[in-house]
């Protein structure tokens, strides 16, 4: 009995070109990564390593059909229908995204575990750091564990912090979509909705599978995306891809070791000690997830525009972007100020290490102004990440902000420029990055309340009733005023 399937011939080897024979020979299981939902000549859509029709006999052709690659594809499709009816029932599919981020990882090869030497190595750089910057500072140090990760491990010790910002977004996409559905529609839609939720969690799952494993490859640090993602005092170098950042530089590894320790040990200093930062940047993307609404006017005009009798119409208009939300102006502000914090943020940390290794690394300028182009122009990996998140996570006025903080350095010194760190309404705004000289010259005034607030509510309070003393006394004045005139 033959075992070949009825409706297909037997596979002749004979008639495969070179090439051919080189594609489809996919038993190593490195048939490439997910390509998102987005899909791809060969794979299925939205999961690494299936096949597609590719292994289809072709019209008027010998039939090529790859029985084990089919089992494949359904098994691989079976696992991701159970992770959608697993215990992970939130808006995005997490077990999906780190099993797609891991598979990727490996098949673009950035699986390297870090060595004994790269974890000394480190360990010593974040040590050498922490004494480089504490004259450059007056936050002390908030480095209690130091880690050499492979691209894996950062995928795992950083899926917790994605977590809080994917899911405000994926929530609100979800929920703005059914918002947009007539009354009749959810009603006649019934558990289908839920089963859409759960193919949702899936879509959202795969891009952001994909997003982590593009990151996992370029990411150096734990803060490099410029948000704390890794666990609170643990900083965290990526030895692999530190070695290939440095490639072409032409500096010594261990320089370029000690000056990427900086900027983490740096980093750690500041989120650890300044307390409401972590929450408000994180809240910050809450608030522009809060603004996503769906055109539901946008989708008359796609339905005439779709032709039935052409399939690709349908696929044309999804990618023309016709049904992605809108951007609101409540979102572009809430995504001002999110680029206006982070450039603070990456700005400070541009003069503190600045300061700590400007004299002691050779080649630590170049090593900042590489960092700095690196940060404002972003790259696949952020680009990638932001058709999920929707926001492009670099400081857009990142040289503006290390201007400022440069000038307050000079005129106020370490420790006053660090107190603008006290309060979120302390901190400059958009409007002081384009005249940092007039924010200089008001936080050189407001520096006596800060040594002596109580001083500073009793003075207050004495203008107040300055102010209220003068307004009676006119008040009085002119009613004395009125009865002369009687």
């Amino acid at each position: 009995m033959s075992d070949v399937p009825f409706g297909f011939g037997p596979h002749d080897p004979n008639n495969e070109e070179p090439d051919d024979r080189d594609k489809g020979d996919s038993s190593d299981g490195g048939s490439g990564g997910g390509t998102g939902f987005s899909g791809g000549a060969g794979s299925f859509p939205g999961f690494g390593g299936m096949p597609g029709p590719g292994g289809m006999p072709g019209p008027g052709g010998t039939p090529n059909f790859d029985i084990g690659a089919l089992g494949q594809m359904l098994t691989q499709l079976g696992q991701a229908l159970s992770h959608s009816s697993g215990g992970d029932s939130g808006p995005v599919n997490y077990d999906l995204a780190k099993q797609l981020a891991h598979q990727q990882l490996q098949a673009n090869k950035h699986t390297e575990r870090p060595t004994q030497q790269q974890t000394k190595a480190i360990e010593d750089g974040i040590q050498l750091a922490e004494l480089w910057l504490d004259p450059t500072t007056a936050f002390p140090t908030g480095t209690h564990v130091v880690r050499a990760w492979s691209a894996q491990e950062w995928v795992d010790n950083t899926l917790p912090i994605w977590k809080r910002l994917c899911d405000p977004v994926a929530e609100r996409v979800s929920e703005a979509w059914l918002e947009a559905l007539p009354e009749e529609a959810k009603q006649a839609a019934g558990p289908i909705v839920s089963m859409l939720g759960q193919m949702g969690g899936l879509t959202f799952g795969s891009q952001l599978g994909n997003g982590l494993a593009q990151l996992g490859g370029e990411v150096l640090t734990s803060t490099d995306v410029g948000l704390p993602l890794g666990p609170d005092g643990t900083a965290a170098l990526l030895p692999a891809n530190v070695e290939r950042f440095g490639e072409g530089l032409d500096r010594p590894a261990s320089e370029v070791t000690v000056f990427l320790a900086a900027r983490e040990a740096a980093h750690h200093r500041l989120f650890s000690h300044v307390p409401w930062l972590r929450q408000r940047l994180l809240a910050t993307v809450e608030e522009y997830a809060r603004g996503i609404h769906i055109d539901t006017s946008s989708l008359e005009d796609l339905a005439s525009k779709v032709d039935p009798s052409d399939p690709n119409s349908m696929q044309e208009l999804m990618n023309s972007g016709m049904l992605e939300p809108r951007t609101t102006d409540e979102q572009q502000a809430a995504l001002t100020r999110l680029e206006t914090l982070l450039a603070l943020v990456e700005g400070w940390v541009d003069v503190v290490v600045a300061d700590a290794v400007g004299e002691r690394l050779p080649g630590a300028e170049a090593l900042g102004e590489t960092v700095r182009r690196r940060r404002a122009t972003g790259g696949p990996a952020e680009q990638t990440f932001a058709t999920l998140v929707g926001l492009q996570l670099r400081p857009r006025r990142l040289r503006a902000a290390a201007s400022l903080w440069r000038l307050l350095t000079e005129r106020h010194g370490v420790t006053s420029r660090d107190r603008v760190w006290d309060h979120p309404d302390l901190l400059p705004d958009g409007s002081d990055l384009d005249e940092p000289l007039d924010f200089a010259d008001r936080w050189g005034g407001s520096n006596e309340d800060l040594d002596d607030p109580i001083a500073a509510i009793k003075r207050a309070e004495a203008a107040e009733q300055a102010n209220g003393d003068s307004e009676s006394e006119s008040s009085d004045g002119e009613g004395n005023d009125e009865n002369g005139d009687r």
